[in-house]
């Protein structure tokens, strides 16, 4: 469901952006209202947004088809320069996906948050629309899914190694941008910062613009950059902030075993990592995002 206040933004704004903005989809329109809106978006008044919601929810977006399917996350390749590294990382991803659907389809997968990866051990921390990137889904190496046709995957996988100016689009992106191509912007009220605590300044909406906070919605997204190819894991993105201070677009680091259980139990039991309340998610990314705000 889409915040209210942004509902009333969109309906005053939507129709004229897309106008202006034609070859765009859904997801630029809307981030583009959402800026127009900034930074007095809580003030707006009038027309409320309940008649939007059809006319925003079903216009198309050129990445659309990479979504529809009924997997939870998404893998996104963004370096290229190991196929060795990659390859050996989808062999493992698929063998703990195909492990974990077995599981499941045998009334196996009771896994509760105690059972998921712990933040201290297992999940280690270090610190404009274009063509549709092509994909390969969550395949084993037989070619088939690792999945029986009667339970879907658990995650897909983006490779877009076979088209050139796919390759390019996504070679090495920040969080945001991996979010703001394939999740949806919304807004919702900032956390309320510590007693005692100043808001942030200069504020920018991925923490506090004047009381609310750049949010998405959509599949989570897993990120395989540099990085990935020694370390063999992923960045997992965050859909909104956290605590005051931390910021939507948050990322810390997952081992790829545990990647398929890690997304179960996020969407199936509310698992939730939060490092126990310290700001322990990876300070370049979070700048990186913080810079690349307006740069859409």
């Amino acid at each position: 469901m889409v915040h209210e206040i942004f509902k009333r933004a969109l309906a005053q704004r939507y129709g004229a952006v897309k106008s202006q903005y034609p070859t765009e989809g859904r997801r630029k329109w809307r981030l583009r209202v959402l800026y127009e809106s900034w930074p007095s978006i809580g003030s707006l008044t009038g027309q409320d947004g309940m008649t939007i919601d059809s006319l925003v929810e079903t216009n198309p977006d050129p990445l659309d088809e990479l979504l529809e399917d009924d997997e939870l996350g998404l893998i996104i390749r963004t370096d290229f320069s190991n196929d060795e590294a990659w390859n050996t990382f989808c062999q493992k991803f698929h063998a703990s996906q195909k492990e974990l659907l077995s599981d499941i389809a045998g009334g196996g997968a009771e896994t509760t948050t105690e059972d998921a990866p712990s933040t201290s051990t297992d999940v280690p921390m270090t610190d404009d629309t274009g063509p549709r990137p092509s994909t390969s889904t969550a395949e084993g190496e037989d070619g088939e899914s690792d999945s029986s046709s009667d339970t879907p995957d658990i995650m897909k996988v983006l490779d877009p190694s076979a088209d050139a100016a796919d390759r390019l689009r996504l070679t090495n992106i920040s969080n945001l941008t991996a979010l703001r191509l394939f999740n949806d912007v919304d807004i919702r009220p900032a956390p309320s910062p510590p007693a005692g605590t100043k808001r942030i300044s200069p504020p920018n909406p991925l923490i506090d613009q004047g009381g609310w906070q750049e949010i998405y919605t959509g599949k989570n997204l897993w990120i395989y950059d540099t990085r990935s190819n020694t370390d063999e894991c992923v960045r997992i993105v965050s859909q909104e902030g956290d605590f005051y201070g931390t910021a939507t677009g948050d990322s810390w680091r997952a081992r790829v075993s545990h990647i398929c259980e890690l997304q179960f139990s996020m969407a199936y039991q509310g698992l939730k990592i939060d490092f126990n309340g310290l700001d322990k998610w990876d300070w370049n990314e979070r700048a990186r995002n913080l810079a690349e705000t307006s740069a859409f």
